[in-house]
């Protein structure tokens, strides 16, 4: 049976439903786990420091290889240059190094772009409608992703200064710095904006649970943060990029060459808001922002 080597820099907790994602995009090209493919997976718990010796386990053993996050990515292409890698990434694949192009990707590698950071500014100006008093924002990036962080700081800088907006950059790679970011040594700011990094969001709850008790509305990457009380979050559909990575993944199992499957970019993105959290922050969610919104929690 071939083996699909699943490679995340993240841990398994909450993982469930992007999980079934992905197993349904294998399926829709014939395969199913324990019946005709089997799964082998590496979680590496947002250790950094441990993804080239696990990557390099996974190049012994995988029939093909699927890497999410820009570091999985990166150690995943150095452990080797002959098992096919399928990956999915919210930076630029080009810019991470892993592709020489989108539309004819060279190597061992090909996947899916979900266009995280391509978003960021969007979402500044989402937060500035809904908290349009709020004139400082902290900006939380994770510097660990070293792409990621600078991309997320050099839109949403450009996008604060098109609005008129001051910011303030807190960085965090561990949950003691996340607790240190939130004890305000400067000028405690208006509102916040968490980076769409894939260690922010292993850390969502925590995240919702410090800017309740601050009081500061907050936008994050990625819905399961609204699902967890946060104010709202503006990214790509992750049921629908984890989809697709499955069936890229199945594909090349089934004898696609990754250089002959363009990078999929997505094109599909939603707004989710918590209306709960909004009455509790004594916000009124305007009507535009409303009618816009793909899902509102109530």
């Amino acid at each position: 049976m071939p083996v699909i080597g699943f490679f995340d820099s993240r841990s398994s907790d909450g993982m469930a439903t992007r999980l079934a994602a992905f197993r349904q995009g294998l399926k829709e090209v014939g395969l199913v786990e324990g019946e005709n493919v089997t799964i082998v997976y590496r979680w590496a718990e947002g250790r950094v420091d441990r993804l080239p010796e696990m990557a390099s386990e996974l190049a012994r053993q995988a029939t093909v290889i699927v890497t999410s996050e820009g570091p999985a990515a990166v150690a995943a292409k150095a452990a080797t240059t002959t098992i096919p890698i399928v990956f999915l990434v919210g930076e630029d694949p080009t810019r991470l190094g892993l592709v020489t192009s989108l539309a004819r990707p060279s190597g061992n590698l090909t996947g899916i772009n979900m266009l995280s950071n391509e978003l960021e500014a969007k979402r500044l100006q989402l937060l500035h409608q809904l908290v349009p008093q709020a004139r400082r924002i902290a900006v939380l990036v994770s510097p660990a992703n070293v792409t990621n962080a600078e991309m997320t700081l050099r839109d949403v800088e450009a996008a604060a200064r098109t609005i008129g907006l001051q910011l303030q950059v807190l960085k965090a790679n561990t949950a003691r710095e996340i607790e240190e970011g939130f004890a305000w040594s400067e000028q405690k700011p208006d509102a916040i904006f968490v980076g769409a990094a894939a260690f922010l969001n292993i850390h969502r709850v925590r995240l919702v649970q410090l800017a309740a008790f601050h009081h500061l509305p907050a936008t994050y990457g990625q819905r399961e943060a609204a699902e967890a009380g946060g104010l709202m979050s503006y990214g790509p559909s992750i049921f629908e990029a984890y989809r697709q990575w499955g069936s890229y993944a199945g594909r090349v199992l089934k004898g696609a060459k990754p250089t002959e499957l363009p990078v999929v970019q997505s094109t599909k993105f939603e707004l989710v808001i918590n209306n709960m959290t909004a009455r509790m922050f004594g916000l009124t969610v305007p009507p535009s922002l409303l009618a816009i919104a793909d899902e509102v929690i109530e």
